[in-house]
């Protein structure tokens, strides 16, 4: 399994990007990607400016490096 890929928590297969969620073709499943603070483990805010990503945890009330956050898809 690539770790740069998004797979399919059921059957592992890649996911696709498909109308603004991941989708497994194998499961018929869609996914959402969420991102978690490093330190609270809220859910962070995604902002994009300029090509650049940063999160920002408004529990925390702080940026976080993109390097630290942590992903987790969700089946919706």
């Amino acid at each position: 399994m690539n770790n740069n890929e998004n797979n399919c928590n059921e059957c592992h297969e890649a996911l696709v990007w498909k109308a603004g969620l991941f989708h497994c073709v194998s499961c018929n499943q869609d996914y959402k990607k969420m991102s978690f603070c490093p330190d609270c483990n809220s859910e962070l805010e995604k902002l994009q400016a300029c090509g650049a990503t940063s999160y920002f945890c408004n529990t925390c009330h702080s940026l976080k490096s993109k390097s630290r956050v942590y992903h987790e898809l969700s089946a919706v």
